[in-house]
């Protein structure tokens, strides 16, 4: 039978732990440090304004090309950092100007007719409360034509539904005018 023998010295275990991870430490602080310096937005120094249409102080040099249109400045004077470019977007419509059509996909009778009266009560303008074509919705959902998502998401919080998606298997014909479909599952 074999014996442990002792170590001649207790070898120090907890402090190289501690050094260990105090070294691991520095380095994830360094490494977010960089990372957020990669990522944070680059300002030029100087006013704004002053320098609109140069780049480094130099003027862009834009020449027409004959159809209208100007041609890029050459690469050597073109900024590194591509400008932000924000997509417009339309304001808010108020509830009286959203059409919604009430599809009963739970098989519950009057469902669709109940919640349509809730809806116009808060406003909403009801295109129909009809059942859908199947009765076997395991969830309710919010659905919308193109460009009526920000009314989708506000009608999906007004009801509680937390699915929100683009319209799809409805043709035109179908929604009586309707921009937002609410579909009651169970």
């Amino acid at each position: 039978m074999e014996h442990a023998q002792p170590l001649p010295q207790h070898f120090p275990w907890r402090a190289v732990a501690v050094i260990v991870g105090g070294v691991a430490l520095v380095e994830l602080v360094a490494l977010i440090a960089i990372g957020l310096v990669q990522l944070a937005p680059h300002h030029s120094s100087g006013v704004a304004g002053s320098q609109a249409g140069s780049v480094g102080g130099k003027a862009a040099d834009a020449r027409p090309n004959g159809n209208g249109t100007t041609a890029a400045a050459p690469a050597h004077l073109q900024h590194v950092q591509a400008p932000v470019v924000r997509i417009p977007t339309a304001p808010l419509r108020p509830r009286s100007r959203v059409r919604v059509l009430v599809l009963n996909g739970n098989g519950v009778g009057g469902a669709a007719a109940t919640q349509a009266a809730r809806l116009q009560s808060q406003g909403y303008e009801i295109g129909g409360a009809t059942n859908a074509q199947r009765h076997d919705y395991a969830r309710s959902m919010v659905m919308f034509v193109p460009g009526w998502i920000k009314e989708a998401r506000r009608l999906a919080r007004d009801t509680g539904v937390r699915m929100v998606a683009p319209l799809d298997g409805l043709r035109p014909a179908q929604l009586k005018g309707s921009v937002v479909v609410l579909l009651l599952g169970r």
